[in-house]
């Protein structure tokens, strides 16, 4: 029986290695982890979560919410797994992370046709099938080995937020509302008043950072921006930001606040919160005594503070083709963050393309590329565009899909439309490839 080698167990290598064993095919799946952990990873479970524990919009008229209902109907473990663990987020899809990864862990070890190796790959192989799902932690040795292959990658570094109790949150200045009132009351928001606010402003943006050494030249991902190099853009920028108080009333005033940061929950038992939107370098001493400025968290314990880690990505215009396979070694595949698709589901979604593709490969079947009318096929052409100039990640976004062929002005109607042709293009799509 033929055999793929998966090289990851993250988002896109668990997706990759359970469409290939779907459709029979046998998949070595490696996965460094216990035997060597990245600056991010701490967990020896597959699919772990380094930044937040949210999949963000489930609204299909959405382009996060479209990309889930789109990997829903390829049979994604990761948008199953995520349903099964999900905590409530308001109209976002968020998950009790430690639960989420044991599901996904769970069900790829239970698949008959996945053997789990437990070690560190140094080397791209040089024969047979082999998808590369390595992230954008892959390890120096094997960072190196890809870029002699393909040429040098280019890297972003992005940050994840702080982590803190729920008992430990002061809930006499915090009050419980989603935005808008939309999707019941999911959020703890700890508003401040406009001198609250200037005063943790001004600690913020004159914090000391950690020292980012070599790296710092490569700049930061503006999807993961840390809260302290955004404050640094100008006083009201986070106000306008992470801490709009727009749909928001807090009722111990009856006002709207000058300023608010929202928690959202870590965990299904809702004893860990997350501060949403605080991705963050400083340190860890820096962390504490700023964020304690908001009167809400005065007295915050914080389980996990916030860290900086090194992502890497391909230049994969010219490299990769819309199938996620190089160029000149049709038999080599690359998934996840590492090509320049940027978010949990956008690493999954890339997974199950390359997973689908690397079994069409092996049985001697054409690529299956997805219309560009659907997010999976948009996302796959725009990591494989050679006429865009400067290439950077990106997620999904309608404004990755051609327009519709009538003009349509009520953006909600038109991304409803969208989202309607997406799904029924993949439907005939996937009937096709059956």
């Amino acid at each position: 029986m033929n055999e793929v080698t998966v090289i990851g167990g993250g988002f896109a290598g668990c997706e990759a290695a359970m469409q290939l064993a779907k459709r029979g095919i046998r998949v070595k799946l490696y996965e460094m982890k216990p035997v060597r952990f990245s600056p991010a990873h701490k967990s020896e479970k597959l699919c772990e979560l380094v930044c937040s524990n949210s999949f963000k919009a489930q609204r299909v008229e959405s382009a996060a919410g479209l990309l889930k209902a789109e990997m829903e109907l390829l049979g994604s473990v990761c948008v199953k797994c995520a349903k099964e663990t999900a905590v409530p987020a308001g109209g976002a899809l968020a998950v009790d992370r430690e639960l989420f990864s044991a599901a996904v862990t769970g069900a790829v070890e239970n698949e008959p046709n996945i053997e789990i190796v437990r070690e560190e790959v140094t080397a791209v192989p040089r024969e047979g099938v082999v998808i590369v799902a390595a992230g954008p932690l892959a390890s120096e040795a094997l960072s190196a080995d890809i870029a002699g292959l393909c040429g040098a990658p280019l890297s972003f570094f992005d940050a994840a937020a702080p982590i803190v109790t729920a008992e430990s949150i002061d809930m006499t200045r915090a009050f419980v509302q989603s935005r808008y009132e939309k999707g019941g009351d999911d959020y703890v928001n700890c508003p401040m008043n406009k001198e609250e606010y200037e005063a943790f402003y001004a600690a913020l943006v004159s914090a000391e950072r950690v020292i980012l050494h070599d790296f710092e030249k490569d700049g930061v991902y503006e999807g993961c921006m840390p809260i302290e190099v955004m404050a640094a853009r100008g006083e009201n920028t986070i106000r306008f930001g992470p801490m709009k108080p727009v749909g928001l009333r807090d009722p111990a005033t009856g006002h709207r606040p000058w300023a608010v940061l929202q928690l959202r929950k870590e965990n299904a038992a809702g004893t860990l919160y997350n501060l949403v939107g605080f991705q963050t370098n400083l340190k860890f001493g820096e962390q504490q005594r700023v964020f304690s400025m908001i009167p809400a968290l005065k007295n915050a314990e914080f389980v996990r503070y916030g860290v900086m880690h090194r992502n890497t990505f391909l230049k994969s215009p010219g490299l990769l083709t819309p199938a996620y396979a190089v160029k000149n070694r049709p038999s080599l595949f690359f998934a996840g963050q590492i090509t320049g698709v940027e978010g949990y589901m956008e690493s999954a979604g890339s997974g199950i393309l390359a997973g689908i593709n690397a079994a069409r490969y092996v049985l001697g079947e054409p690529p299956l590329i997805l219309p560009e009318t659907t997010m999976l096929g948009a996302m796959s052409r725009y990591v494989a565009d050679e006429t865009v100039a400067d290439f950077q990640p990106m997620g999904a976004a309608m404004g990755l899909l051609p327009p519709l062929e009538e003009r349509v002005r009520d953006k909600k109607l038109r991304y409803s439309m969208l989202a309607q042709r997406a799904l029924t293009d993949l439907e005939n799509a996937i009937n096709n490839e059956e």
